[in-house]
């Protein structure tokens, strides 16, 4: 995996943002944030709440960002670090380590304590700011750890979300408990005969009221409080949000009554009516929908919290001989850590010593265990499963493979997609315009409308206020992108621009390296067929004897297929490598002669004998190796790069998505050409430079449309660059994976397809979720406004109104969160050959 540039990263910042509640809200804090000195970009999610800034090099302030925000009436959230630090002395030190700290972009406040060893800080920043601060510490000469309150900060925003929630319960409980009197006197009245005649017969009609005036006042000077804090700011601001509308709407409905009940002198004869209910009632629906929303927002992050539940809290490192459980975050690149059998990896590394099977499906989304030996790689928050083992730790912290998916999920989830410009563009207006839209239902009933006119003027002109509904409009697509994206890195799709789920579904063609993408990216021995007379093991075993001698690739094959089987191989004599020809040597007293057919007829060998097979392996595009054994033709074997076993399901998965498929290779084209026929390629270019990739992805977007590009190495990644999507196997080199927009983890090609399908399910849930919000506020508040009336006299009350808006963003968010449940169209079924399986053709 790449490693993220602290370089960029410092240029870059996730800043929370609390009190946000609409689109509105987004476009406002957005324009604020870009007026500041410096900053190239900034995103703001809803469904997040945070805005991801880009400064210019050299010009990060965050603080800056930060002050804009509260400007514009937000709050930008502040995090909190506890550093332990060792190295410290004197107060010179404390001295140097604060102001090393300080001089960290987004830094608040920093406290360096001498004698507990340890430095507090309030800073400003995402989930990589933490690595700055350690690195800054570092710098100075000391050493620096963070020190976890809980399990990490994903705690803190756990804690923060369910405070959030756990306070909007109390105020809907409260707002429920004084809204129902109100509700059953005023409503219950007009409905049910009994229960007017006990309120007029018990309460009286002026005190009915007066419990109405006392009981409402409550619901909105108490849990409706939130309401008026940020809508009446806003609306001084000229920027009024959702707030805003609530903050009309019931003011309109409570003052009127409050007149009604107080002062009826002030209203037109007939016209001395309450809508106490309506307030209370709007109040606390809207309270619901905030609660159902708060909840159905926490799941949207649940696969962020999954992955960052995979890293153990501890690991068991051994020091000074000695070994011990220590904080994962006291790890160090270069300790040797156990793993002992069912624990899970702590961090990246390479085995020491011992054996085992690893499960690394939550990784790469593959089902089978892996096998690791003594020099293969290992992952943290992987799970060992049978034996025991000791790695070196090579990656630690952020810069663990784990910990850089969570970055790159985090950085996708907060992405805006091309669609979401359209909705920006809406929604900077969209409150204003329902602003007008209420003035003007009200002026039209007051002039128009039946007797009484002004309270029909005020109930629709309330209806509109309260059914507008910009949240949903607001949530539809980072709710989406959210699930998406954390649906995508379950099943081992990392999109690392949260761009590429728009674009990856709109491609013509699909173009693929051949070595490391089609297949398994080393020479293995494919076909070993010996002459009558020569048994095939003990054939094997000779040839490899002499093969081990040599460096060359096809020899290193032949020598890993007798180890597979278990052959031992003894110790050549007279070793001599022919140019251009091929080796010899003796072995166990037997002259054993490997190479091409011209070194068997430079021996003096007839190789007719093998004319068939030779002839399958040229159409199949291999090259043949001959062996003689004491001056006889022995065996014909040829060495390739095998087609990994995915790669035609693969293939003819893409075709039936009607896509085309070309594959671009070095290779001659011969081999090429005998490759594609066999796995159904549409297209293949074979024999091009690593500089002449970048020409034909150009070409073949001029005859198919967009191209995704799928590779693995260095010579690959101006090609993944080049293409509209480019899409880069987790397995193969930095640079590749940093060059592209989707990287695929397991290395299976079928990932292509999955990523592709969850490309297609994202959208269509976005377009579901537009649909829904765009077609709710065009139908509903023209009704609200009372455009039915004159045809069959619907009117829509303030109370349905309310209902209704409150669960239009429940709606959105629901729809949403059913992309958890989208199953990769081509699931991992089986692993690739595994390394203690025999070579195709040689068992």
């Amino acid at each position: 995996m790449a490693v993220t540039s602290r370089t960029a990263a410092a240029e870059s910042f996730d800043i929370p943002v609390q009190g946000m509640s609409c689109a509105s809200c987004v476009s406002r804090v957005e324009k604020a944030i870009r007026s500041v000195d410096g900053v190239t970009a900034a995103n703001v999610n809803l469904a997040t709440e945070r805005a991801h800034v880009s400064f210019a090099p050299d010009k990060a302030d965050p603080l800056a960002v930060a002050e804009a925000i509260r400007t514009a009436g937000y709050e930008p959230a502040e995090n909190h670090a506890e550093l332990a630090i060792q190295g410290m002395t004197c107060a010179s030190c404390v001295a140097r380590v604060e102001k090393a700290l300080k001089r960290v972009p987004g830094v608040l406040d920093a406290q360096v304590n001498l004698a507990t060893e340890r430095a507090s800080v309030r800073y400003l920043g995402g989930s990589d700011a933490v690595g700055r601060l350690i690195e800054a510490v570092d710098a100075t000469g000391y050493e620096a750890a963070e020190i976890r309150q809980g399990d990490d900060r994903t705690d803190r925003e756990r804690a923060a979300r369910e405070a959030e929630i756990a306070a909007l319960r109390r105020s809907l409980v409260a707002a429920a408990i004084l809204t129902l009197p109100v509700f059953v006197i005023e409503m219950g009245s007009h409905v049910i005969g009994a229960i007017h005649d006990w309120v007029m017969n018990t309460l009286g009609h002026q005190t009915s009221w007066h419990l109405q005036f006392a009981l409402t006042t409550l619901v909105l000077f108490g849990p409706g409080l939130r309401f008026f804090r940020k809508g009446i700011p806003a609306l001084l601001r000229r920027a009024p949000d959702m707030n805003s509308l609530v903050v009309l709407g019931t003011s309109a409905a409570y003052a009127y009554s409050v007149v009604a009940t107080f002062l009826p002198r002030l209203l037109p004869a007939g016209m001395a009516n309450v809508y106490y209910e309506a307030a209370a009632v709007i109040v606390t629906l809207i309270l619901l929908g905030r609660f159902l929303e708060a909840k159905a927002k926490g799941r949207t992050s649940e696969a962020i919290k999954r992955l960052i539940g995979l890293a153990p809290k501890t690991a068991r490192v051994i020091r000074n001989g000695e070994a011990s459980d220590i904080p994962l975050d006291q790890v160090r690149i270069g300790d040797t850590v156990q793993v002992r059998p069912g624990e899970k990896v702590p961090v990246d590394g390479v085995v020491v010593d011992g054996s085992s099977f690893v499960d690394e499906s939550m990784i790469t989304g593959e089902p089978v265990p892996v096998q690791k030996l003594e020099g293969s790689e290992v992952v943290g928050g992987t799970i060992n499963k049978t034996g025991g083992f000791a790695f070196r730790a090579t990656r630690v912290g952020a810069d663990t493979v784990l910990a850089q998916i969570i970055r790159m999920v985090e950085q996708a989830q907060g992405s805006k997609l091309p669609i979401q410009a359209l909705v920006d563009r809406i929604t900077a207006w969209f409150v204003p315009a329902v602003m007008a839209a209420a003035a003007l239902t009200f002026v039209v009933w007051l002039i128009f409308g039946p007797e009484p006119a002004a309270s029909f003027a005020l109930v629709n002109a309330v209806a509109v206020l309260i059914i507008a509904c910009p949240c949903a409009m607001g949530l539809a697509t980072p709710t989406s992108i959210m699930v998406g994206t954390g649906r995508a890195a379950e099943i081992g799709v990392l999109f690392r621009q949260g761009e590429a789920l728009q674009s990856l579904k709109d491609i013509g063609v699909v173009a693929l390296d051949k070595t490391g993408t089609l297949t398994k990216g080393r020479p293995d021995l494919t076909d070993f067929v010996t002459a009558p007379g020569f048994s095939e093991a003990e054939t094997l075993r000779l040839v490899a004897a002499v093969e081990a001698r040599s460096e060359h690739p096809i020899a290193q094959a032949v020598v890993m297929a007798a180890e597979r089987r278990g052959l031992a191989l003894p110790a050549p004599d007279s070793f001599e490598a022919v140019p251009g020809f091929g080796v010899s040597a003796v072995v166990e007293g037997r002259r054993v002669d490997v190479g091409a057919d011209r070194f068997m007829r430079k021996l003096g060998l007839d190789v007719a004998a093998f004319s068939d097979t030779a002839a399958r392996l040229a159409q199949e595009g291999k090259s043949p190796l001959y062996a003689a054994i004491d001056g006889t033709l022995a065996a014909i074997a040829a060495v390739a790069d095998p087609i990994k076993d995915s790669t035609p399901e693969a293939i003819a998965a893409l075709h039936a998505l009607g896509l085309k498929v070309a594959m671009i290779t070095g290779d001659n084209r011969k081999t090429a050409a005998a490759i594609a026929r066999r796995i159904g390629i549409d297209e293949v270019v074979a024999e091009v430079l690593p500089d002449g990739k970048v020409e034909v992805v150009k070409r073949l977007r001029q005859a198919h449309g967009r191209i995704a590009f799928v590779g693995d190495g260095i010579n690959d990644a101006p090609a993944l660059a080049e293409a509209d999507i480019g899409i880069a196997i987790g397995t193969g080199t930095d640079i590749a994976i940093e060059s592209a927009d989707v990287v695929l983890m397991s290395g299976d090609v079928r990932g292509v397809v999955n990523a592709i399908g969850l490309s297609q399910a994202t959208i269509r849930n976005i377009g579901q979720n537009l649909f829904w919000a765009f077609a709710y506020n065009v139908v509903l508040i023209p009704v609200a406004a009372g455009v039915l009336y004159p045809f069959d006299g619907t009117l829509l009350s303030p109370v349905v109104a309310a209902a209704a808006m409150a669960l239009s963003s429940v709606f959105v968010v629901g729809n949403a969160l059913r992309l958890r449940r989208f199953e990769a169209p081509l699931q991992a079924r089986q692993p690739e050959a595994a390394a203690a399986q025999p070579a195709e053709g040689v068992a």
